[in-house]
C-alpha cells in the first residue's frame, strides 16, 4: 500500500486538531497553525482540509476568528475514513474495485489476491482511531503485527 502525501499530511492534520479537541472542543484552529505545526505546504493542506470539510470529519468556520476543528471525536474517526475520504477506496486495481475486475485464464483467482489484500487493510485501518494515535496507544489486537519478525525491516 501507498500512502500519498495527501493522506499523511490529512492525519497529520487531524492529529493537530484531536490535540486541540482534547483541550477544547470548539476551539478553532487556523490552516496555517495546523502547517506550521506539520511542516506541510499550507496550501496543499487547505484543499485536504476542504476535502475533509466535505466528508464530515472536519467542521470550518470562515473570517478572522475562523479555523478548522474536529466535527467528530477523535475516537469515532478512523484511519479508514480519512484515507477514503482523501484517495478513495482503499484498494482499486486500474480504478475498478477489486470484487470487480475481471481476469482470464491463469490470471483468475487474481481478484482473490486483490480481495484479500482489502480485507487485511480493512482489519487495521477501520479499527484504529484518531484518538488511539494521538495517545500513542493502539488497540492491542495489533501488538503481535508490530511485533512479528520482519515487521520494521525493509523489503
Amino acid at each position: 500500500m501507498q500512502v500519498s502525501a495527501k493522506t499523511d499530511y490529512g492525519m497529520r492534520a487531524l492529529l493537530e486538531l484531536a490535540a486541540v479537541h482534547a483541550e477544547d472542543p470548539t476551539r478553532l484552529v487556523k490552516g496555517e497553525a495546523i502547517a506550521r505545526a506539520q511542516d506541510v505546504p499550507v496550501k496543499f493542506l487547505e484543499g485536504i482540509l476542504r476535502q475533509l470539510r466535505q466528508a464530515g470529519i472536519v467542521a470550518s468556520q470562515r473570517g478572522a476568528e475562523g479555523g478548522y476543528r474536529l466535527a467528530l471525536p477523535p475516537a469515532e474517526v478512523t484511519i479508514a475514513d480519512v484515507t477514503r475520504a482523501l484517495d478513495g477506496p482503499l484498494v482499486g486495481v486500474r480504478g475498478e474495485r477489486p470484487e470487480d475486475v475481471a481476469y482470464p485464464g491463469v490470471s483468475e483467482h487474481l481478484r482473490d489476491v486483490w480481495v484479500a489484500v482489502r480485507t487485511s487493510l480493512r482489519s487495521v485501518l477501520e479499527h484504529i482511531t484518531l484518538a488511539d494515535v494521538a495517545a500513542g496507544e493502539l488497540p492491542h489486537e495489533f501488538d503481535p503485527l508490530l511485533e512479528a519478525p520482519g515487521a520494521w525491516t525493509r523489503r
